[in-house]
């Protein structure tokens, strides 16, 4: 029996709340606590939780190699061969991520530049000679949206399957194109359009073989386009909308997303970039060939899903689709460079899908 002033020890040393081992009664044993996460667990996570480092690994590693066998691939003219190409393929790749996202895909996206990029051409041509090139690309990129908005009404108005709609649309509107509008290269194009090409963002003269080298400041729409692309993806309802679709369709349309709304949209705006794109190739080329670009669906397509987005939707990145883009383009542009011959290039990139789809499976799975 304790005083008024005394302490009981073993209250005291026991925590608030908690009683003290009685007589013959053994003291509560700790939870053991998990063991920490290894280095490779943690890099697995983050890879799962961050496909596209995957795909900068696979990137600079290809780029090490082929800079360790020819140096001249660091150069400047190089890369900035690298940053013209990517244009017209990294605004094609864009439009295709945001439709994969939403669970769709699409195949016509050259077709709709075609399309866009030589009936403005001709207008302007025809016309419109001292247009501003900010008109012509404007209309480009309606004309392409208008086209996308066909595509993305037949997927709803029909619940056809985006492929199947988009490859029936690529026939059609190319075939449009070359009955109805033209096949004739148009090789003089108005000044407005030949001088945007000659804008240079960087420009010096090579000491070594006293060459001008030019980036050109159309490279910079890339970038716009997919800032404009990641704050609709990331800030916007119809971004959540997008993403919403491509996980669920069915739970998209419980939690009231407007799934017309959606498809109409993914489809208007990768044929707005599509427009944008082909109206870049016009003036980086300097003549409008009603024959040009096709084929090029296969690298796009490939470009995205190297950048970790999932063919049956709900998943992917801005960066990790850019990242794809310059690994494609690298793969097609200068891989000669280290001594790989041209003919190998697809097989180059088909292994490549092979291994980021391979690791992409084998992480969501772990």
């Amino acid at each position: 029996m304790s005083n008024g002033g005394s302490i009981n020890p073993l209250t005291a040393a026991s925590p608030a709340g908690s009683a003290a081992p009685g007589p013959g009664q053994r003291p509560a044993e700790r939870p053991a606590l998990s063991p920490a996460p290894s280095p490779a667990e943690r890099l697995g996570t983050l890879l799962a939780r961050r496909p596209e480092l995957f795909t900068l690994f696979l990137l600079l590693s290809l780029c090490a190699v082929v800079g360790s066998i020819n140096p001249a691939f660091f150069q400047a003219n190089t890369l900035f061969d690298i940053a013209r190409a990517s244009v017209v393929v990294g605004l094609f790749a864009l439009g295709v991520f945001v439709i994969l996202a939403a669970g769709g895909i699409d195949v016509s996206f050259t077709a709709i530049a075609a399309l866009s990029m030589y009936s403005v051409s001709l207008l302007a041509t025809k016309f419109f000679p001292t247009a501003p090139v900010v008109v012509v690309f404007a209309l480009s990129a309606l004309g392409g949206a208008l086209l996308g908005l066909v595509n993305g009404w037949l997927v709803h108005a029909f619940k056809a399957p985006s492929l199947i709609v988009t490859i029936g649309t690529q026939y059609l509107f190319r075939g449009f194109l070359l009955s109805f509008v033209g096949t004739v290269w148009i090789l003089t194009l108005p000044e407005p359009m030949d001088s945007f090409s000659k804008i240079a963002l960087v420009e010096y003269t090579s000491a070594a073989r006293g060459t001008k080298v030019i980036l050109p400041a159309f490279v910079l729409i890339l970038p716009a386009a997919a800032l404009l692309t990641w704050w609709i993806l990331n800030r916007t309802l119809m971004g959540r909308a997008v993403f919403a679709a491509g996980g669920s369709l069915a739970v998209a349309q419980r939690l009231g997303y407007d799934m017309r709304a959606v498809h109409l949209f993914i489809f208007a705006y990768a044929g707005a970039l599509a427009g944008v794109a082909g109206m870049v190739h016009v003036c980086s080329n300097r003549l409008a060939n009603p024959f040009d670009l096709v084929g090029t669906e296969i690298d796009v397509i490939a470009a995205v899903v190297l950048g970790g987005a999932r063919i049956t939707g709900g998943t992917g990145t801005v960066t990790g689709t850019l990242l794809g883009v310059l690994l494609v383009v690298v793969i097609n542009n200068v891989l000669i460079m280290a001594g790989v011959p041209s003919t190998w290039q697809r097989v180059v990139v088909g292994a490549f899908i092979l291994v980021a789809g391979a690791f992409f499976l084998v992480r969501r799975r772990t």
